[in-house]
């Protein structure tokens, strides 16, 4: 998926049997995902969303300019794990002090010395926070806790970032290997 677009939403499991799916929605108020108007995924189908209550939709495929709603417990099967973009001009633009977490991927990550860390390569968000992943030369990725305690500083604008890892994460590299 370019750049230009930004990640929304995922289509989960199907609701019953007339094609109504869990969708989870990545934007401030879920409610809005289904604002933004017609959505792609990562191969560049289109599809309209139709909330039928909080968490559950209607999805519609469109095809040649048309709707076609998913109608079936089997098709909407097809779609689990559907990744839902928007057009990143479709978003407003980000606050002073605010990015997409799209907008860190890619940034080089320093710790509060300026010594280089690694380049983030990810942002992961389970529910329970995000968390960044830095990938780091001859070593294992860094995975820190997205929070302002672990990333003090995020410059979208030069391209860096500044990481503290918590005492507990980082473990000296002593050249030994662990006893089998």
């Amino acid at each position: 998926m370019p750049d230009s677009h930004i990640l929304l939403g995922v289509i989960g499991r199907p609701h019953g049997v007339r094609g109504l799916v869990r969708v989870a929605s990545y934007t401030a108020d879920p409610a809005d995902l289904a604002a933004y108007g017609t959505l792609s995924d990562a191969q560049g189908r289109l599809f309209d969303v139709a909330w039928r209550a909080a968490g559950t939709a209607e999805i519609s495929e469109v095809i040649d300019g048309r709707r076609v709603k998913v109608a079936t417990r089997e098709a909407a099967e097809k779609l689990t794990n559907v990744k839902l973009f928007v057009a990143r001009e479709k978003l407003p633009p980000p606050d002073e002090d605010e990015f997409y977490f799209s907008d860190v991927i890619g940034l080089s990550a320093f710790d509060e010395a300026g010594v280089a860390v690694g380049v983030v390569t990810a942002v992961h968000d389970y529910g329970a926070g995000a968390s960044i992943e830095i990938e780091r030369a001859g070593q294992s990725p860094l995975i820190l806790p997205f929070t302002r305690a672990c990333v003090p500083e995020v410059d979208t604008g030069a391209s860096r970032i500044v990481v503290v890892p918590p005492d507990e994460i980082l473990v000296p590299d002593d050249g030994r290997e662990a006893a089998a």
